[in-house]
């Protein structure tokens, strides 16, 4: 008798525990949809600013694309305020040589960094167009880090929950941070997602944010 009621118990807490994880990502999803779709209507005279600045500066195209992956393995494009350059334009900011009877060519398509993707880049707003991706319910504001679909990136276990703009590999990662260190960053997050983490996220991502010191646009 002792050892069915045990049994039940155990039963019931992991139903409980499945409940309080369904409730929490319909909450999430409902937060998503009202901060991003205020935050697009807030934000709306810095993105047109942005957009216009690079279509002025660096041309077309405004927008990077990046065709990634979804909870699900469910693919989508992932926008973000394009900071390259595009090499075409990189080749024609080279002064003619009349003594170079050929030009070499190379594989490296990833160009440079434009004076206003440094900027971008510095304050992290080229990833505000990723705020359409959030309310379209492709991303989450909180979330792993977003796998890129370029045929080298094989770790499909973080597929679980949704990417997002901001979360625990990315506030406690940086450039220099190595692929494990990701992974398990990413992991890290997936076993431990809740109210109270995604709250602690978010608060570092804006305290990170806040302590970059100003630089001239």
């Amino acid at each position: 008798m002792e050892m069915q009621e045990h049994i039940g118990s155990r039963v019931e807490a992991r139903l409980s525990s499945r409940k309080r994880k369904v409730m929490y990502f319909v909450i999430k999803r409902v937060t998503d949809i009202v901060i991003s779709f205020c935050l697009l209507l807030i934000l709306s005279p810095l993105l047109w600013f942005i957009s216009n600045r690079i279509n002025k500066k660096e041309g077309t195209p405004i927008f990077d694309r990046k065709r990634c992956i979804g909870k699900g393995t469910n693919s989508f494009i992932m926008y973000s305020f394009r900071t390259m350059t595009n090499p075409s334009m990189v080749i024609r900011s080279i002064p003619l040589d009349p003594n170079l009877a050929v030009f070499t060519s190379t594989n490296n398509t990833s160009g440079i960094l434009t004076s206003t993707g440094i900027w971008l880049k510095r304050y992290h707003l080229h990833l505000l167009p990723q705020l359409w991706n959030v309310l379209k319910g492709e991303m989450s504001l909180v979330g792993p880090t977003p796998i890129i679909i370029d045929g080298t990136n094989s770790s499909l276990n973080r597929l679980q929950v949704k990417p997002g703009i901001t979360g625990y590999a990315q506030v406690f990662g940086n450039k220099e941070s190595t692929v494990q260190f990701r992974n398990n960053a990413n992991q890290f997050y997936i076993e431990n997602c809740s109210y109270k983490l995604d709250l602690i996220l978010l608060f570092q991502t804006l305290k990170k944010l806040f302590k970059k010191k100003p630089k001239s646009f």
